[in-house]
């Protein structure tokens, strides 16, 4: 089984990104399971979701505690909230990260892709100016990292689930899957 938990904040489109990852799977004829944890809701407040990716018929409905994968999409999450708890040894990070930045001092053991996907965002107009919509670029840069999930499943499934945008959520992604890069810690 394949666990993804999504880190971000109300309005980045959080939900949808885990909803997209697993409409992209199921329509590989993976079973799966995705929802979201809300504490306060409100836009800009702390947002989790998950995403359960399997082979067989997934039974488990909890929260996941110890992921394969970790999404952030909004790095000031790195500073309040524990990220990383519990993601497996060699487990791998995918964090929304401005280009030409270092990244903070984070703990070794796993694996770091990075992304500028609010600048993607912003460049294809997804959302405002001031508030880019991340998720789509996300979620291309994701299938980069992620060997189950394929490009164009990914694509097809952005298609399908971007409200507005279309066109623009899907060269968004195309463009964050060329544009994910590892990093080392």
């Amino acid at each position: 089984m394949i666990e993804v938990r999504f880190h971000g904040r109300g309005g980045q489109g959080v939900v949808v990104a885990s909803e997209i990852l697993a409409n992209a799977a199921f329509n590989m004829g993976f079973e799966v399971a995705s929802f979201p944890f809300f504490g306060v809701e409100r836009r800009g407040a702390p947002v989790t979701a998950f995403t359960r990716i399997d082979t067989s018929p997934i039974r488990i409905r909890s929260s996941i505690y110890e992921p394969d994968y970790v999404v952030v999409l909004d790095s000031s999450l790195l500073k309040g909230v524990d990220v990383l708890e519990g993601l497996k040894r060699g487990g791998t990070v995918f964090i929304n990260y401005p280009d030409g930045r270092r990244l903070p001092s984070l703990p070794g053991g796993f694996k770091y892709f990075t992304l500028d996907a609010t600048s993607i965002a912003a460049a294809h107009g997804i959302g405002s100016k001031v508030t880019p919509i991340v998720n789509t670029a996300i979620m291309g840069g994701f299938s980069r990292i992620c060997d189950d999930v394929s490009l164009e499943a990914m694509l097809e499934s952005i298609l399908g689930k971007a409200p507005v945008k279309k066109e623009e959520n899907v060269a968004a992604a195309r463009e964050a899957y060329e544009r994910t890069r590892e990093v080392s810690i």
